[in-house]
């Protein structure tokens, strides 16, 4: 038996369930390698943990007001002080980590989905629909991101919802062109052309070959990417045409401790704290997230 004969055999032998365990342990063993990296998603967690559970975190509810006891320093009862209405501003940052969960995510779904319909429409099919797509978003491109937003919002108005629209379309531009180059690259592969010489549909083409392997950047642009929508959020809150008050936003806080950063810096700092800390942590996450799908990016640091 020839070499290259017993080295088929031992590949043979190799099960597909030993091959995909293989490659979770690939997967994990270069996503833990990194301190940094680890260090961010325990921070991810940690924030999601208090989200879910701000009601039993918190010492007070975030909109009870004591006027009685406006402007307080930190101590004991008030842990970050109280703001200008007497409310507890530890109490109104962990109930705005929801807040920043929330429209961090929703906004991104928004635009992952949407994004992955058109670039993979543009992409695949090629033409007029093609030549359509694009130009949209090579002009929604045209705008930096934060003014796309800015723009968008101060038309639909503050509020939750419209905070959550605005954000998605301005990261849409991204995700479309990312799934458009991507469905470009791969339906010129031979498995896309054994597929409908075999008579296989458009949508079974695009649903069971083209978006599963163009999935693993859009995971990494997502999670790369909520960090950048929180942070646009909080300016627009800053900027009083994100999230209306008394709804307790990480931006909006710091706007209402602008005014007192000589006498009670923490207002503003405290929150300003919260949204690097979770910034940064998505940041690693999506990093690691990026080392451990491409083996040709596996950092050190």
């Amino acid at each position: 038996m020839s070499k290259r004969e017993m080295v088929l055999q031992a590949d043979m032998a190799v099960s597909p369930a030993e091959i995909k365990e293989d490659k979770y342990k690939r997967f994990f063993s270069v996503f833990f390698k990194r301190p940094l990296v680890v260090l961010g998603t325990i921070l991810i967690l940690i924030f999601i943990l208090v989200a879910i559970f701000a009601p039993l975190i918190a010492p007070y509810p975030p909109n009870h007001q004591d006027l009685a006891n406006i402007l307080l320093p930190p101590s004991r009862e008030h842990l970050f002080g109280t703001d200008a209405l007497g409310r507890d501003v530890f109490s109104r940052i962990i109930f705005g980590t929801r807040i920043a969960i929330v429209v961090g995510v929703a906004s991104l779904a928004i635009s992952a989905i949407l994004g992955v319909i058109l670039g993979v429409a543009a992409g695949y099919y090629g033409g007029l629909i093609e030549t359509i797509i694009m130009r949209i978003v090579d002009a929604l491109m045209t705008f930096p991101f934060i003014l796309l937003a800015l723009t968008i919002s101060a038309l639909l108005g503050g509020g939750i919802q419209n905070v959550i629209i605005a954000l998605g379309i301005g990261n849409l531009p991204t995700f479309a062109r990312m799934m458009y180059s991507q469905t470009i690259a791969i339906k010129e592969n031979e498995f896309i052309m054994a597929g409908r010489s075999l008579g296989c549909s458009n949508l079974r083409i695009i649903f069971k070959h083209i978006l599963p392997n163009a999935l693993s950047p859009i995971i990494v642009l997502i999670t790369m990417n909520i960090g950048g929508t929180i942070l646009a959020e909080a300016a627009l809150s800053f900027l009083e045409i994100g999230i209306k008050p008394p709804t307790p936003a990480w931006g909006s806080l710091v706007y209402d401790g602008y005014a007192y950063l000589v006498t009670r810096p923490l207002l503003s700092i405290a929150p300003g704290i919260a949204i690097m800390i979770v910034v940064f942590g998505f940041n690693m996450l999506g990093d690691g997230l990026r080392d451990a799908l491409d083996p040709r990016l596996r950092g050190i640091i």
